[in-house]
């Protein structure tokens, strides 16, 4: 086997790793509480340090994987994020494990825009960029689905802390594949420019606005939306947006140019993606909920439930390369994103009584649904020029992360909001609180159809857009 094939192995399983914690933690919260002696206050921050410092430096990782190399920025990336896993594995206090959850997302947040920029970089021909980007999303399908599972089996039949040490035996087997299949790049020989070329100021700016807006969405529902506190931290981050921008606009290499966002790929991309992360996070996350609290299942139960839907989003992440190639793009996004409508709205049927074997064909339509969006990564990313493939790929990615923030916090209010208008019992009041807020979802994800059949519609050429300033404008 090719040595660019072992690579899609390495990137693969780097990727995994940061996709896994995303939501490993959740069903072992309790075990976490009950050995550390934790305060609620303290249980939220273990989930929310992760997310926080992971979507607030994904343009900074972006941009230093352009500048300084993407194989050094997966490596840093990949020995941070290992090394963060240990210490949460082996931490004994609070203090302790939050920190290492916030270092986990430092490395994430190198890891994650390296991956995708590498791909690129390794697989030049379209067809085999295609596919493996494919694998490559099949495999973090996998794991959003996989972590409340691993997460379950883990905390209830060996111990909590085996949750991050499993990650150690993952990121050596990476690292030694990343070592022998990756070549090195080319490194800035002056480093006084090269510390320019990351341009600090946008730097700091972007992750200000990120840290900031992350941060409203996170604590948003637990301070309430008009306190001080979140409309200043919503504040903080529209402030440091506008900062981010009249920054761009006076570097004369800037980390983001405004003219990216001409391009109907690459603008149209990041809102197909993100409407899928607003209804993967917002949908995964309630529906776990559901299946526990309405329908009895056991954390590890309710983990495993969502193990079928990964397995086909995994297999049609594989094969939409090849139905995109037939059906263009824009089709077959469209059509991705309607079956992941179609499938929310079925689920929203179900109420108390409901069977697994009710919700499964729901569940697999949904995992077709998803795994069609995937591989538009490649369409993301090959709308700017290669030299900006890390800065598209954490575009991308602050995209997938924000919006799936959105998903959990818009339809969590909408969810509450409708229950405490309902009557009866309290169970019937989730249920109507529930049911309304998957509906809301899947209007909100069909609004994508047109806009992917509009957005994504190939030039009169009938060629990607490569160069946002000339190809494929709004």
């Amino acid at each position: 086997m090719e040595k660019r094939w072992w690579a899609l192995v390495a990137v693969a399983l780097g990727t995994f790793m940061t996709y896994l914690d995303n939501n490993v933690v959740n069903v072992a919260l309790p075990s976490i509480q009950r050995d550390l002696g934790l305060s609620i206050a303290g249980l939220e921050w273990i989930t929310s340090s992760y997310i926080l410092v992971f979507a607030g430096l994904l343009l900074a990782g972006g941009r230093i994987a352009d500048v300084l190399g993407t194989r050094l920025a997966f490596l840093g990336g990949l020995v941070i994020f290992t090394v963060a896993s240990v210490a949460a594995g082996l931490a004994d206090t609070q203090g302790l494990l939050i920190g290492a959850r916030a270092v986990q997302g430092v490395g994430a947040a190198l890891l994650a825009p390296a991956s995708l920029a590498l791909l690129q970089e390794l697989f030049p021909d379209p067809k085999e960029r295609g596919t493996a980007i494919g694998v490559w999303g099949g495999v973090g399908a996998l794991a959003l689905a996989v972590g409340p599972f691993t997460g379950g089996v883990l905390s209830e039949h060996v111990s909590w802390g085996w949750i991050f040490l499993i990650n150690l035996p993952i990121g050596l087997v990476t690292l030694g594949l990343t070592l022998f299949s990756v070549p090195a790049g080319q490194r800035q020989a002056n480093f006084t420019r090269a510390l320019r070329r990351l341009d600090p100021a946008g730097l700091a700016t972007s992750s200000l606005s990120l840290f900031a807006l992350t941060y409203a969405l996170i604590e948003g529902d637990a301070e309430g939306w008009t306190s001080p506190l979140i409309l200043g931290s919503f504040g903080v981050a529209a402030a440091a947006a506008v900062a981010f921008l009249i920054v761009q606009n006076r570097n004369a290499d800037s980390m983001v140019e405004l003219s990216f966002f001409r391009s109907r790929m690459f603008t149209g991309g990041l809102l197909a993606m993100g409407l899928w992360a607003f209804g993967v996070f917002g949908i995964y996350f309630y529906m776990a909920i559901y299946l526990q609290n309405v329908l009895g299942f056991s954390p590890t139960g309710a983990g495993a439930a969502f193990v079928p839907m990964a397995i086909i989003t995994a297999a049609g992440a594989v094969l939409a390369p090849r139905l995109e190639a037939r059906f263009g793009v824009a089709r077959v996004t469209a059509f991705g994103l309607a079956v992941m409508a179609a499938a929310i709205a079925g689920i929203a049927q179900y109420g108390e009584g409901t069977s697994y074997a009710d919700l499964l064909p729901w569940f697999a339509l949904y995992g077709v649904g998803g795994g069609l969006l995937i591989p538009l990564s490649t369409v993301v990313v090959d709308a700017l020029p290669p030299g900006r493939a890390g800065i598209a790929s954490g575009m991308l990615n602050v995209s997938r992360e924000v919006f799936g923030l959105l998903g959990v916090t818009v339809l969590g209010a909408i969810l509450t909001n409708r229950s405490n208008a309902a009557e009866g019992a309290e169970l019937h009041r989730f249920l109507e609180g529930y049911q309304f807020s998957l509906v809301v979802a899947a209007v909100l994800v069909a609004a994508g159809v047109p806009v992917s059949l509009w957005m994504l519609r190939r030039g009169r050429t009938g060629a990607p857009a490569t160069e946002p300033k000339v190809l494929e404008t709004v």
